[in-house]
C-alpha cells in the first residue's frame, strides 16, 4: 500500500465526520437547516450565529497553520482535532444547541470557539497537510480531496433523512465517524525517513516573522482581495442556501429531503471535478482558474435570485461541483507557485481561509440584514453583482502565473525531489 492510500481514507473519513449536518463547519450541508427548523433561530440570527463562528476562526486559523508548518509531517495537530471531533454528538446536543435556545449570547460564544476548533479550521488544516504529503510523495491533491468529496456524499445522502426522523442522530453518527477518522490517523506511516526528517527539519525553523513577512507581499493582498470580496460572498450566500431550497418545496421535509439526495449528487459530481481540475488549472495556470471559478461563483448567485422553480434552482446548485474543485487546485497551486512551500499551512489558513472567514463575519449580518428585508432572491441579485465586479477586479491583483515567487522572497529548498514510498 502506497503512503497516499492511507492519507486519502484519512481525508475521506475526515470528510465524512466534518461534512454531516451534525458536524459541519458552519455554512456547510444542513446546518442552516438545523438552526432554523431545529433550534428556532430567524434568518437574521441563524447569520449571526455563522458570522460569530467566522469569528472564532479568526482566531483560530493563524496558530494552527503557524503550528502546522512548525510540525511539518508530523500529526500532532490532526490528533488534537480527532479528539475533537469524538465529542462532536454530546457537544451539539448537550450543548450548542441548549445554549443558543436559553443563552443565545453563550451559545455564539462557546460554539465559535468548538466549531473553529474541530471544524472549521481543522478541515482547512488537514487539507493542506493532505497537500504537503502530495508534494512530498509527488500526487495531486485533487486525487486526495477526492476521496473527501466521496465522503461528505455518503454522509449527505443520509444526513437529510436522519434529520427529518431526529437531528439528534446525525450528531451521533458523526462521533462515530470521527472515531473511524482517528484510527485511520493513526494507520498513516511516512516511510522515507531521511527525506521526511529533513521536511521536519526545514518546518522547525519556520518563526513568526515569516509569517509576518507575507504582509509584505504585493501577491499576498492580492490573494486576500479575491478571497475576501469573491470567496466569501460567495460563502456567505451558500450558508443559507439550503434554507432558501428548502422553502421552495410544499413542505419542508420535502425541502430536507431533496436537498440531502441533490447534495449527494452534487458533490459527487464535485469528486469527480477533484480528479479532474489539476488538468485544467496546470494548462489554464492558477490564476486564470480563480478567475473562472470567480465566474462561476457570480452565475451561480445570479441564477438563485432569478428562478423559483425547484427543478431549476436545483440545477443552480450542481454548480457548485464545477467551482469548488477548480477554485481548491487553483488556491493551492497559485500559493506554491508565488510563496514559500514551507509556508504552505499558513498562507493557506490565512491567506484563503481566515479571509473568507473574516468577509463572512463582515457580510453575513449585512446578507442577513437582507434576507428578512428585501427576501433571499433580491439580496442574491446584488451579492452577485458583487461578486462579479471583484472577479474583473481581480485580474489586475492577482499576480501573474509567469512571474514565480516575488522578487522579494528568497527561495528556500527544502523538499527533495519525490520518490515513491510505502507504508
Amino acid at each position: 500500500m502506497t503512503t497516499q492510500s492511507p492519507a486519502t481514507q484519512g481525508r475521506a473519513a475526515q470528510s465524512r465526520a466534518a461534512e454531516s449536518p451534525a458536524a459541519t463547519a458552519p455554512g456547510k450541508s444542513l446546518f442552516s437547516i438545523w438552526l432554523t427548523q431545529d433550534i428556532g433561530l430567524s434568518a437574521g440570527r441563524s447569520s449571526l450565529v455563522i458570522s460569530a463562528n467566522a469569528i472564532g476562526c479568526l482566531v483560530t486559523m493563524p496558530v494552527y497553520g503557524f503550528v502546522q508548518d512548525r510540525l511539518g509531517l508530523r500529526k500532532n495537530l490532526l490528533y488534537w482535532i480527532g479528539g475533537l471531533m469524538l465529542l462532536v454528538g454530546p457537544m451539539y446536543i448537550y450543548v450548542y444547541g441548549p445554549l443558543l435556545q436559553t443563552h443565545f449570547a453563550l451559545g455564539l460564544i462557546v460554539g465559535s470557539a468548538y466549531l473553529a476548533m474541530a471544524f472549521a479550521v481543522a478541515v482547512a488544516t488537514l487539507e493542506s497537510y493532505a497537500e504537503r504529503l502530495g508534494r512530498f510523495h509527488g500526487f495531486e491533491f485533487g486525487r486526495a480531496r477526492m476521496f473527501g468529496s466521496l465522503g461528505w456524499a455518503a454522509a449527505t445522502f443520509f444526513a437529510g433523512r436522519l434529520f427529518n426522523i431526529d437531528p439528534d442522530l446525525n450528531f451521533w453518527a458523526a462521533s462515530v465517524a470521527a472515531a473511524v477518522f482517528v484510527v485511520l490517523l493513526v494507520a498513516i506511516r511516512v516511510t522515507n525517513g531521511r527525506r521526511a526528517a529533513a521536511v521536519d527539519h526545514a518546518a522547525s525553523s519556520v518563526s513568526a516573522a515569516d509569517v509576518k513577512s507575507l504582509l509584505t507581499y504585493p501577491a499576498f493582498w492580492g490573494l486576500l482581495l479575491f478571497v475576501v470580496a469573491v470567496t466569501a460572498t460567495y460563502n456567505t450566500y451558500d450558508a443559507m442556501f439550503p434554507s432558501y431550497f428548502a422553502s421552495l418545496f410544499s413542505t419542508t421535509a420535502d425541502g430536507n429531503r431533496m436537498y440531502s439526495d441533490l447534495n449527494s449528487v452534487q458533490v459527487f459530481l464535485e469528486a469527480g471535478g477533484m480528479a479532474l481540475a489539476p488538468f485544467l488549472v496546470n494548462r489554464l495556470g492558477p490564476k486564470r482558474s480563480l478567475l473562472v471559478s470567480g465566474c462561476v461563483m457570480a452565475t451561480r448567485i445570479c441564477l438563485s435570485g432569478l428562478v423559483t422553480d425547484p427543478a431549476a434552482i436545483s440545477a443552480v446548485k450542481l454548480l457548485h461541483a464545477v467551482e469548488l474543485p477548480i477554485m481548491l487546485i487553483a488556491i493551492f497551486k497559485y500559493i506554491n507557485r508565488h510563496f514559500e512551500p514551507r509556508l504552505s499551512s499558513s498562507i493557506y489558513l490565512v491567506g484563503f481561509q481566515l479571509a473568507t472567514q473574516l468577509g463572512a463575519a463582515a457580510i453575513s449580518p449585512l446578507a442577513g440584514i437582507g434576507y428578512d428585508s428585501i427576501g433571499y432572491a433580491h439580496t442574491y441579485l446584488i451579492m452577485s453583482g458583487f461578486v462579479a465586479a471583484f472577479t474583473l477586479i481581480s485580474v489586475r491583483t492577482l499576480r501573474a502565473d509567469g512571474k514565480g515567487l516575488p522578487e522579494t522572497v528568497a527561495p528556500v529548498v527544502t523538499e527533495p525531489a519525490p520518490e515513491p514510498a510505502k507504508v
